[in-house]
């Protein structure tokens, strides 16, 4: 792991063409298609397949039970998507949250201005001094909630899932009878109407985070920052990254968003370079006093200890849901010759997987199958499993190679006079057989790690 104040790393990045591999496997697997490709695509929009949905819901699992199933300090949240101006008001964003937009006269296209190498050269067209003024977009998705046309309130589509948890700050302490440090954990959907989005899911409009607000005594700010930056880094290589792939690199202080006193991203180096995965920034009592103020409600604690009254200051680690997703495919991704052939497999940790086991008749012979669906049967209950009978054998491994599938079960002829089965491992395609009554066990033993 690098940590890093911005400089590039000195190794070589990855396979440029990894990530024309990945966009081909997503399509070709069932793991993410574009939008509504039957009416031309919607931009920036994408649908989460069979395989896909199952291992986003897979990253959100596995950041759910790190962070609030295996703590005793955290709890959870679902506030809604909807909210009114008051609350982006009070946060800053209507004021904040915007981007500096030009458009060439000459080729027609639109430009944020803090990402172009030359602020007078456009990109497109290469044409000198052919923009326009720099004008403010505010990012946020605004919108009416009410029956009549233009007759409801001005509401907004949240840009993060925060500010739900620090407007329900005093009703979850209270609820739970919380004492500091603790913390409220969200995964929902945001809304960022970007003007640049792209690198298939990596950036765009609509998108799910995972985050988490840690609320501290002011004195243990600094602490708890380090603390969870090096506890968020840690997840990912826990979950498979390698660490060569990952830094952590600390915002300059013009880098910083209006309400943070110290950021820190974790970085995947993804195929075009080195890209956000997570961000964790000290909040301060930012958000807090600010919703104090534009609400007229105390958000603060008093601590019956020390009979001291304080608003807590705010840790979060905000990940992108989807970003994290790609970052695992990328980095699971791998190809090997095997007996002559190339061999694609997605390396997955077994909790990311989108099935940790599969269920392979060898022939589609009714008296097969029907005991192979008597092994799926004791099978499901503990893991997602995926039955497959069609094709050789041989191609159906390579096909659950591709999927991350960590075991195999192949039911063969034998199965029916010894009642054993063959198990084979992804990644050194190392074979047992075993006992029909011992699978459940052995599958345990080996996917709880």
């Amino acid at each position: 792991m690098t940590n890093t104040s911005g400089a590039e790393s000195e190794q070589p990045g990855p396979d440029p063409a990894l990530f024309d591999k990945i966009v081909n496997l997503c399509k070709r697997r069932g793991i993410v298609f574009g939008s509504a490709e039957i009416y031309g695509g919607f931009r920036s929009s994408y649908d989460y397949g069979p395989i896909g949905v199952q291992l986003l819901r897979n990253v959100k699992d596995a950041w759910w039970r790190s962070m609030v199933q295996l703590r005793s300090d955290v709890v959870g949240l679902d506030a809604s998507i909807l909210g009114p101006p008051q609350i982006w008001e009070a946060s800053g964003h209507l004021k904040n949250f915007t981007d500096p937009l030009v458009d060439c006269t000459d080729c027609k296209t639109r430009h944020r201005l803090d990402q172009l190498d030359d602020p007078d050269v456009c990109p497109m067209c290469g044409r000198r001094g052919t923009f326009t003024e720099a004008r403010a977009f505010n990012l946020m998705f605004r919108t009416r909630a009410g029956p009549v046309e233009g007759a409801g309130a001005e509401v907004y589509l949240r840009p993060e899932t925060a500010q739900g948890m620090f407007v329900n700050f005093a009703n979850v302490q209270r609820a739970c009878r919380l004492r500091p440090p603790f913390g409220i954990a969200q995964v929902g959907k945001s809304f960022l109407n970007e003007i640049t989005p792209g690198n298939f899911i990596f950036r765009t409009r609509e998108f799910e985070q995972m985050e988490l607000e840690f609320f501290v005594p002011p004195t243990e700010a600094s602490q708890w920052f380090e603390y969870w930056c090096a506890e968020r880094l840690r997840w990912y290589v826990d979950l498979g990254i390698p660490e060569e792939l990952l830094r952590l690199r600390p915002h300059g202080p013009d880098e910083r968003s209006h309400y943070s006193e110290a950021t820190s991203d974790v970085e995947f180096r993804y195929p075009w370079g080195w890209g956000e995965l997570e961000g964790v920034a000290n909040r301060t009592d930012y958000d807090l006093r600010r919703h104090a103020e534009h609400s007229g409600e105390k958000l603060e604690y008093f601590d019956p200890a020390t009979e001291e009254r304080y608003v807590p200051h705010v840790i979060e680690p905000a990940a992108g849901a989807t970003r994290a997703l790609m970052a695992f495919l990328l980095a699971a991704y791998d190809t090997e010759e095997v007996r002559g052939e190339t061999r694609t497999v997605l390396r997955l940790h077994h909790r990311l997987a989108p099935y940790q086991v599969a269920v392979l008749p060898l022939s589609k012979k009714e008296h097969l199958t029907e005991r192979a669906r008597e092994v799926l049967g004791r099978l499901v209950p503990h893991w997602m499993v995926d039955f497959d009978v069609t094709q050789s054998i041989g191609r159906r491994y390579r096909r659950q190679d591709e999927l991350g599938t960590p075991y195999c079960v192949t039911v063969d002829f034998e199965t029916l006079e010894d009642g054993a089965v063959t198990v084979r491992e992804r990644d050194s395609m190392a074979q047992d057989r075993l006992a029909i009554d011992d699978l459940v066990g052995y599958l345990q033993e080996r996917l709880a790690r």
